[in-house]
Order: C-alpha cells, then structure tokens, then sequence
C-alpha cells in the first residue's frame, strides 16, 4: 500500500513562493516580469534536455516521469505490523504446519513476502531462500540506482547550462556595447539562466534525487527485515524468539510505543473485568 507524500509538493510550492514573495517586495508586480525570459528558459531546459538525452538511453529517459513520481508518493507499511505478521506466521506454521501458511498469502498484499512464504512452503533451504531474496534485492537496489541517475545528473547539468547561458549573454552584451538599448536584455539573459539552472537543481532535482535515495534505503531496511522474518518462520523458531530477533530493527521510539500501546490495552481490559 501507498500514500502520497505532501511534503514534497508543499516543499517545491514553498520555495517557489518564497522566491516570487522576494522578488514582489523589492520589485512589485512590474518587477515580476523582468524575471520571465524565454531565451534563458531556452537555454536551460534545452541544454538539460540536450545533455540528458546524450547521457542516457532511450529506455532510461522513458523512466523519468514515472521515477519523478516516486517521490510523490511513500509506503505506509509500519515496522511493527509487519513483525506481528511474521509472528503470527510462525505461529501459526509451528501449530498447524509450514503448508498451512499458503491460506494466509491472500491476506498479504506485498509481493516480496509473498514470494518468500511460497519458497518457505515449497520446502527450500534458509540458506537458498536468503541467496534469492538477496538477489532480488540487490536488482531491485540497482534499478532504482538507475532511475535515479537520471535525476541526479539533471541536478548537475542544471547549473551547468546556466553558467553557458550567462557566457552567451555576455558575449552578445559585450558585442553590442554600442547600442544601449540592447544592454539590459542581454544582461538578463546573462542572469537568469544562473537563475534558472540554480533554482532547478537546489530546489527541485537534488532535493528529488536524495528523497528517491532515501526511500530506497528505507525499502532496503523492509526488505532485510522481511527476508529475517521467512527465514525465521521457515526453520520454525520460537514465535517469541522471532520476535526478539525482529525487534531488534525497531528504534527505540518504536519500542516505547509499543509499550505504551501495549500497557494501554491492558489497561483498558482491565477496566472493561472491573
């Protein structure tokens, strides 16, 4: 499951109205439209483009919206209930046997668990079932380096194609020195694409690149827990040593938590026999 993540939105929506709120308090509304330049907007997103589609393969620059989106959304599925998952698992193939845990992948909405449980009822080895789980999650750990890339070196380019775009604008300054009438537009050429190359990369594809970074470790750490959890269900450990083993991912805020969870129903049963 999935849900989407608004702080992203709201981080790009804010930095953009910071810059716009600067820019009307010394300039006002006239101010605003000096910053609008379609030669510099030509260069940047142009050369990006450009830069990227040399960089990259077909196939990878395909990716780019869909990789993008990633960073709108994140996993909702919580450490602890996943450890109860495992639990009951275990208890459940200690009292009625590994093959019963087939009947419970229909409530399992991860396919990773999925995959795991159907290689723990087929009777494979703890030793082959942590290879092949560990395969995939290397594969899966170099496709989202891949989807990533693209991201990251648009951060780099970004910044790069706004330097050019101040080269052009003052050679084109400086050439026509005569003229002043053509200083000012030039001079914002030169500006603006550093503008635009800065502001791209610091507040848009840098910030995007270490998120996807970020969520892939994160995916990596549930994987880990989750290949630790088949395993531990499929040489039948004890459900409450399994449960020690698994805690041991959970942060100690996580833990306090669950305390409190746990005395606060016991609390509450306690009431409910009184």
């Amino acid at each position: 499951m999935r849900k989407r993540d608004i702080l992203t939105p709201i981080g790009i929506t804010l930095g953009f109205i910071m810059i716009m709120l600067a820019i009307l308090a010394k300039g006002g509304t006239q101010g605003m439209g000096s910053f609008l330049d379609v030669a510099s907007i030509f260069i940047v997103i142009g050369g990006l483009s450009a830069s990227l589609f040399i960089n990259f393969k077909l196939d990878q620059i395909k990716l780019t919206s869909k990789v993008m989106k990633e960073v709108f959304h994140q996993s909702d599925q919580r450490l602890p209930e996943l450890i109860g998952l495992f639990i009951r698992l275990s208890e459940r193939a200690r009292r009625e046997g590994i093959l019963a845990l087939e009947n419970e992948l229909d409530e399992v909405d991860d396919e990773f668990i999925k995959k795991g449980i159907l290689l723990a009822v087929d009777g494979i080895e703890p030793d082959v079932i942590n290879d092949i789980m560990n395969a995939e999650l290397t594969a899966m750990e170099d496709r989202h380096y891949k989807g990533r890339a693209i991201i990251e070196k648009a951060g780099e380019y970004a910044p790069a194609w706004g330097m050019i775009g101040t080269l052009v604008g003052l050679v084109l300054m400086l050439n026509s020195l005569t003229d002043p009438a053509t200083l000012g537009p030039n001079m914002a050429v030169a500006l603006l694409t550093t503008l635009y190359g800065t502001v791209l990369a610091n507040l848009v594809f840098i910030p995007m690149a270490n998120k996807l970074e970020t969520k892939t470790e994160e995916e990596i750490f549930i994987k880990q827990v989750i290949i630790e959890g088949v395993i531990g269900v499929q040489s039948g450990q004890n459900p409450r040593i399994l449960e020690e083993k698994l805690g041991a991912f959970l942060s100690n805020e996580s833990k306090k938590k669950d305390e409190i969870d746990e005395e606060t129903a016991y609390a509450g049963e306690s009431v409910n026999e009184a």
